[in-house]
């Protein structure tokens, strides 16, 4: 997984979420902006911590051979194709792969973006961090991050459920969803149209965040 280091704005953030979450408290309260704090390093930090999750929930089956058996366009949610694209500008490509293939380039390129110190920063400036992820470049690659852990999840869960139920590993998916929901729905990072292969899935959870929310 890819750690925040000691000491840092990064590690403070991802602290709150830790102490709410061990101390019993719910999701909506772990979500929830902590008073003083930058909304944009709280979105930051939690684009990395969904990543770690995601990544680990896919490192438990990357090794499987069934993943081989898919062709370019299958393992997709119903009625979706999630194509890839490669370079940037005029010189972008869009490239039709397999499901396992595309998590495989998401989350590679996920971790690229974080492991960038320039777009990611992980030392002492707070000041420093909070003026790199207060910027509107900032803001895009995060949405981006956001649409694209929500794509790995709906191909795990319409291709690979079955195979993670057969681990015992659903529960820990189902709750990983769970949160990464309630925190996408707090800070509105996924557009509705995103979200309608999984509609089944995401609408129960949103009620109830919205009930949890309205006590």
């Amino acid at each position: 997984p890819l750690r925040h280091r000691s000491g840092t704005l990064r590690d403070r953030l991802h602290g709150y979420t830790k102490q709410t979450l061990g101390a019993g408290g719910s999701l909506n309260d772990a979500v929830a902006l902590p008073p003083g704090e930058s909304c944009a390093g709280w979105v930051a930090v939690h684009a990395i911590d969904f990543y770690n999750d995601v990544s680990t929930i896919w490192a438990v089956m990357a090794e499987d051979p069934y993943l081989d058996s898919f062709r370019p366009g299958e393992g997709f949610p119903s009625g979706v194709e999630y194509r890839w694209s490669e370079g940037s500008g005029r010189d972008a490509t869009t490239i039709s792969v397999s499901a396992p293939v595309y998590i495989e380039k998401v989350l590679q390129w996920i971790a690229d973006q974080i492991n960038d110190e320039t777009k990611f920063p992980d030392d002492d400036d707070e000041a420093e961090a909070l003026r790199v992820f207060q910027t509107p470049q900032f803001a895009a690659l995060c949405g981006q991050i956001f649409r694209r852990l929500f794509r790995v999840y709906g191909i795990i869960y319409s291709s690979f459920f079955g195979t993670l139920e057969a681990l015992q590993m659903a529960p820990h998916l189902n709750t990983c969803f769970k949160h990464f929901m309630f925190f996408c729905t707090e800070f509105g990072l996924l557009p509705e149209r995103e979200m309608e292969p999984l509609e089944v899935l995401v609408k129960p959870i949103r009620k109830q965040y919205h009930l949890a929310k309205g006590k």
